[in-house]
């Protein structure tokens, strides 16, 4: 029996290419009937709401979400700093679990959102920013996301490199081409890219089937660094110095320092706290968002625990502070045994670094560029457009190694982040008692078009929310800027600042002057409006979104 190949019309891609790389009109993408957006606005099938048979994600695939972005190489980082500061792990527990509920609670109100309406963040934050000001969320968090993107491709690089090294000991000495002024050497290059190979496939992997990869990393990545902290904990004979040294803080030096921390334990996911509709939207049910309220603190306490202990037990054996997991795998290439054990460890926190870059960036920073650009760009579209610009537009390599008031800024982008999370949260739950006319979400002249496409309302209170915490960040960016005691306190505590005066005076402003035209008496989703208007049927929904399944089969 003879097998008969498939047949490619060479000559159809090779026209398909020159006219891309000819004309933008060819990178269209064709219009999508069953958008709810008027006919004159362009929608795709990623802008639009969720419908049925994509809601696929359970509570135990959110469960998956927060092992997959919580167990890092980030994460094992943020614990052993905590103890850099002069608190102790003792200390360092309370600051943990209050800063996972601070993450965890206001995630579950947004994530409600999305659940419910069935709609991403660009989408959802129209509701309260108004259409045409809430680009400028869309905007804020899209340039996080890529920036972020570099460098966990830096820290997947470094995951490559003990790999490498692992299998072939030579590989940690190839001489090194680049100039210094790069700030990359020849070798860190070579697994730079090689990262970014590994991470690309991944991008064509709908958002709505990621939940074996995440449970995939669940079940590998916490016994993995829990091996790890066994391990150095057994070779040291006990958990090491740090459990037992003393806080080197006193009086209100040691307060404000822990505020100081606590404010950094939030503020590294108050990017999800504003963006979480982007998964949310895909639950079945909008009470599987709710996993998120314990899983958060107790992961998040696990993953820092682990960072404390492995750090403390690795100065024993090794003489000398190791924050960073990585290095510490660094020490067993000396064997081929240890070589072994090395090759493995870096597997599986290369595979986090993977999966937590796809799910906290290159997607979300694809939905932003949904938004900005629907006509030409869909999630596949924009999620290798964020995945090349954040490995190589940002040069994070550079910036990692000679900008660290960048990096500090960047940290400080909370200051605008908290208001964006606690407006959002005011608006859906206490203001308009969570009644969102779905389609008018979709129209720039509908309801939620505010005055000219802003909600002065939310433009006031972001004004009066990061104001008087700019001085702070100035300062954290560069310490050479002086400023009042009573400012850098007023920093220290940003996301509480940021987050209580966004609620409460963006209530007070609806509650003097509200936009009646936006508080409707019930909700109005998407389905029903498809339903009343007759514009598709069953059949042709379903035919549509098993395409969408497919992908741009164009790209």
């Amino acid at each position: 029996m003879r097998l008969s190949m498939p047949q490619i019309d060479t000559k159809a891609i090779l026209a398909d290419a020159k006219a891309k790389a000819t004309s933008v009109k060819a990178w269209e993408l064709p219009k999508v009937e069953s958008s709810v957006a008027p006919p004159d606005v362009w929608s795709n099938i990623d802008q639009d709401p969720v419908p049925p048979e994509r809601r696929t994600w359970s509570g135990w695939s959110f469960l998956g979400y927060w092992f997959s972005d919580l167990a890092d190489v980030n994460g094992w980082l943020a614990g052993s700093s905590v103890l850099a500061v002069g608190l102790t792990w003792r200390e360092c527990i309370p600051l943990v679990l209050v800063g996972g509920l601070c993450n965890s609670i206001p995630m579950a109100f947004n994530g409600t959102m999305g659940a419910r309406l069935r709609v991403s963040f660009p989408v959802a934050v129209r509701a309260s920013f108004g259409y045409w000001f809430s680009y400028f969320c869309v905007v804020s968090r899209l340039i996080l996301c890529l920036f972020w993107f570099g460098v966990n491709c830096t820290n997947g690089g470094l995951c490559v490199t003990q790999m490498l090294t692992a299998i072939w000991p030579s590989y940690a000495n190839i001489p090194n081409h680049v100039p210094e002024s790069v700030g990359m050497t020849t070798q860190g290059f070579c697994s730079y890219f090689l990262f970014f190979v590994l991470i690309f496939p991944l991008l064509f992997i709908p958002v709505h089937k990621l939940g074996p990869l995440l449970f995939f990393k669940a079940v590998t990545v916490a016994p993995m660094a829990l091996t790890m902290v066994i391990y150095l904990t057994a070779k040291a004979g006990s958990a090491g110095p740090l459990f037992d040294a003393k806080s080197t803080l006193h009086g209100s030096e040691k307060v404000w320092t822990c505020f100081s921390v606590l404010m950094s334990i939030i503020g590294g996911y108050t990017t999800l706290t504003v963006n979480i509709s982007d998964f949310s939207r895909f639950a079945k049910t909008p009470s599987a968002v709710y996993t998120q309220i314990p899983s958060i603190p107790i992961l998040k306490l696990l993953t820092y625990m682990f960072g404390i202990i492995g750090t403390s037990a690795a100065q024993v054996v090794y003489g000398t502070q190791i924050w960073n997991p990585l290095e510490i795998v660094a020490q067993w290439q000396g064997s081929p045994g240890g070589r072994a054990a090395a090759f493995f460890c870096s597997l599986i926190w290369l595979f986090s670094v993977l999966t937590v870059n796809l799910t906290g960036n290159a997607i979300c920073a694809s939905h932003d560029f949904v938004t900005l650009f629907p006509k030409y760009l869909n999630i596949r579209r924009g999620s290798i457009l964020a995945a090349t610009l954040g490995a190589w537009a940002f040069a994070p390599w550079k910036i990692l190694a000679s900008a660290i008031t960048f990096l500090n800024f960047m940290a400080a982008y909370v200051i605008f982040l908290a208001p964006m999370a606690g407006i959002m949260i005011c608006d859906y739950w206490f203001v308009k008692r969570c009644k969102i006319d779905v389609p008018q979400l979709y129209d720039p002249r509908g309801i939620y078009r505010y005055w000219k496409g802003v909600n002065w309302r939310a433009a006031v209170v972001m004004v009066v929310a990061v104001a008087p915490v700019l001085p702070g960040m100035i300062h954290a960016i560069n310490n050479n800027i002086l400023i009042g005691t009573g400012l850098t306190h007023l920093y220290n505590i940003n996301w509480i600042y940021g987050t209580s005066v966004s609620v409460s005076l963006y209530w007070a402003f609806n509650a003097i002057k509200p936009d009646r035209a936006t508080l409707i008496p019930r909700v109005v989703e998407a389905e029903e409006y498809l339903t009343v208007h007759g514009e598709l049927g069953p059949t042709e929904v379903s035919s549509i979104q098993k395409e969408a399944e497919v992908g741009d089969k164009e790209v």
